[in-house]
């Protein structure tokens, strides 16, 4: 992560941890989804879970957990409903809404499960794979804030854009903080490098990409960079993966990320071109090519480690793994990304 010259590209996999692996089925079936967030002992039961089924061929592991609970600590209720995913059942729907909100948000308080989640995970691994914390972007959580779930289009969360600019700022601003904090935090508890999910940003033009996520998402790299310092604690690898805002390559390369995590729309050579050498990138083979057959994993993985070069990047998918994937499907993009990148780099 640091673009230090390796054997082989290291991988790991959004989502790794999660309902495409039987194991997974087995906890499940007895907790809900944010009872097993909340338990620090089933957390990293599941975080554990492929590390032990694909041993070597997995070169990180990332906390079981959801980019939901900042929203959560917030005091905004969520579920996980079956079929359709996260469900707010109180949404904001208009900006005095935002008085529901906690004011002054105790995040140790209220996340403090998924920082014992994060230390007895670390203690576990053994020292086999680095551990990654995480959170959900500023605009992506506040689009789920507003829409109240999932959307195709996201209108609720772009009207408050336009309607409401100023009371936008404002909740990006509450959703920063919380999210500096609790980076902090996870990486206080043990985490080892940290990731940012704006799974929304694409969503967004580029001029209003610029306004409504840029800012906050390079508050909090530079804010999270300052605290650690302050705080006397390691400084950690952060990465940033804007789904979907492949307009703002060049922007995301300067705003204070190791890190760049690209989706399946951007070409590796071009994005090689653009970033310069400056980032470490991620990525990127189209999670569905996992639904192709042997062949097509095999020759998608290898067009991608070659188009990046062997080099300055770090394997995964261009999103999380999906949940009905065959785990031995997965198994064989992690074998061929090894082998080809090992071949490369002879």
């Amino acid at each position: 992560m640091q673009g230090e010259k390796t054997e082989r590209v290291p991988i790991w996999i959004m989502r790794q941890a999660g309902r495409y692996l039987p194991e997974f089925h087995t906890i499940r079936k007895h907790h809900s989804f944010f009872e097993i967030c909340r338990t620090p002992e089933l957390a990293c039961a599941l975080t554990l879970q492929p590390i032990d089924r694909y041993g070597s061929l997995l070169d990180a592991s990332i906390i079981f957990s959801d980019i939901l609970v900042i929203p959560q600590a917030l005091g905004l209720e969520v579920t996980m409903v079956e079929g359709r995913g996260p469900v707010f059942p109180e949404p904001l729907v208009t900006p005095s809404d935002m008085e529901r909100l906690t004011k002054d948000v105790n995040v140790d308080e209220a996340l403090g499960y998924v920082y014992k989640a994060i230390t007895l995970t670390r203690h576990k691994l053994e020292g086999r794979v680095p551990l990654y914390g995480f959170i959900g972007a500023p605009w992506t959580l506040m689009a789920y804030m507003i829409e109240g779930g999932g959307s195709k289009t996201l209108s609720k969360a772009k009207t408050w854009l336009w309607k409401h600019p100023e009371s936008t700022h404002d909740l990006l601003q509450r959703i920063t903080d919380v999210a500096v904090t609790f980076l902090v935090g996870q990486v206080r508890a043990g985490a080892q490098m940290l990731q940012v999910f704006d799974s929304w940003a694409g969503e967004l033009s580029p001029r209003d990409f610029k306004l409504f996520s840029l800012p906050y998402i390079q508050q909090i790299a530079v804010k999270v960079k300052q605290q650690l310092t302050e705080q006397g604690l390691e400084q950690v690898p952060m990465t940033i993966f804007a789904k979907g805002a492949w307009f703002a390559l060049e922007d995301l390369v300067d705003i204070g990320y190791e890190v760049v995590s690209l989706d399946w729309t951007i070409d590796p050579e071009y994005a090689r071109q653009v970033t310069k050498g400056k980032v470490v990138l991620q990525g990127n083979m189209d999670p569905s090519v996992l639904y192709g057959g042997e062949n097509a994993i095999r020759e998608t993985a290898t067009r991608m480690v070659k188009g990046f070069g062997g080099q300055g990047h770090i394997g995964n998918l261009g999103h999380g793994v999906l949940p009905t994937v065959d785990p031995e499907a997965l198994k064989v993009y992690l074998e061929t990304v090894q082998n080809v990148s090992s071949e490369m780099n002879k």
